[in-house]
């Protein structure tokens, strides 16, 4: 394979998977990855692929959160664009019906697209043990995905009864076709550019709720031991958050406190002392449950856009490490205010 030094087919793909203007808009918004592997005329490599399917999510993120959409007009009129650090999602570690139960529903996408678990994070406190995905290929440039799951049998029974009735028939959004792109594109390292689009709309499809809408009865009893999992049960494996690397996370939660937007208190800091971070309170989003009545929807905590800043190892090159103790207070963003 050859280095591109632009991203042609990144931006072919998200053309033909979310039409002309939502890609321009995108690549505009974002500082996309220099050196990308490229596959060759009418293909796409692997590292391309992901890269579309970072921007796809991000650009999902700014459609759900309004604040993530306002912190990027920001940018956009200071004529910055932002570094795509990470993005995170939340699965459950139990039987989910036709899903595969936690990370393994997402590592069976991540993997052929060039991923590799490169640091488990637990999060006791949490119930649950976070995944770092960087990719082979450009591992400074393409953002990471951070994937936590859940453990029910951390919690009590009546927790883990109201956990499978929320997830445990939940739908595998994969279909056998994406499946099958998926096997060629481990394989071969690269995909037609069309099979690479058609790969891309299904892969975005992943990133969503599979299960229908829980009970008001069984959220409040997941919301009493796990907000996290009171969080899956409404919003599902979508994207938790995005996250901007930035070059001094105070600095910029400083500017974001000044303009009155709702950011953590404080920054937190990792054990190596390398890795800052900070973010917005997740917005309230209204979200439909079943209830004895028929149906009702309430307002609940939504997706939320992160900061991080990142010193580089002494070795050389960026600490692309996580740490469990930030996770863990970044997860806190959502949370039921007041709770």
């Amino acid at each position: 394979m050859m280095l591109t030094t632009h991203v042609p087919a990144v931006q072919a793909l998200l053309a033909a998977a979310l039409g002309e203007g939502r890609s321009q808009r995108l690549c505009q918004q974002l500082e996309l990855p220099v050196g990308l592997p490229a596959a060759g005329p009418g293909r796409s490599s692997r590292a391309e692929l992901a890269t579309a399917l970072t921007v796809a999510l991000f650009g999902d993120v700014q459609d759900r959160v309004p604040l993530a959409a306002e912190y990027v007009a920001d940018l956009q009129r200071a004529g910055r664009k932002l570094v795509l650090d990470h993005g995170a999602l939340r699965t459950v570690a139990a039987p989910c019906g036709a899903l595969p139960a936690g990370d393994a529903a997402f590592r069976r996408l991540l993997e052929p697209l060039g991923f590799e678990v490169v640091g488990v994070y637990p999060l006791p406190k949490l119930g649950m043990t976070g995944r770092a995905y960087a990719h082979r290929d450009l591992p400074e440039g393409i953002a990471q995905f951070f994937v936590s799951e859940l453990h029910p049998e951390r919690f009590s029974a009546p927790f883990q009864a109201a956990v499978q009735r929320v997830v445990g028939h939940s739908r595998d959004p994969l279909s056998a076709s994406c499946a099958e792109l998926l096997d060629a594109l481990q394989r071969d390292g690269s995909l037609p550019l069309a099979a690479a689009a058609r790969l891309l709309l299904g892969l975005v499809s992943c990133f969503d709720r599979q299960h229908d809408e829980p009970t008001i009865a069984d959220y409040e009893r997941l919301l009493e031991e796990s907000p996290e999992m009171a969080w899956i049960a409404t919003e599902g494996n979508a994207y938790n958050h995005a996250t901007d690397r930035v070059a001094c996370v105070e600095t910029t939660a400083a500017e974001q406190r000044r303009l009155g937007r709702p950011i953590k208190d404080r920054v937190e800091v990792s054990s190596s002392g390398r890795v800052r971070q900070t973010a917005f309170r997740a917005g309230l989003v209204r979200r439909g449950f079943r209830s004895e009545g028929g149906r009702e929807e309430r307002l609940v905590p939504g997706s939320f856009h992160e900061f991080i800043s990142r010193a580089a190892l002494p070795a050389g090159g960026l600490d692309l490490s996580f740490d469990s103790g930030n996770a863990t207070a970044i997860f806190a963003m959502t949370g039921v205010p007041g709770s």
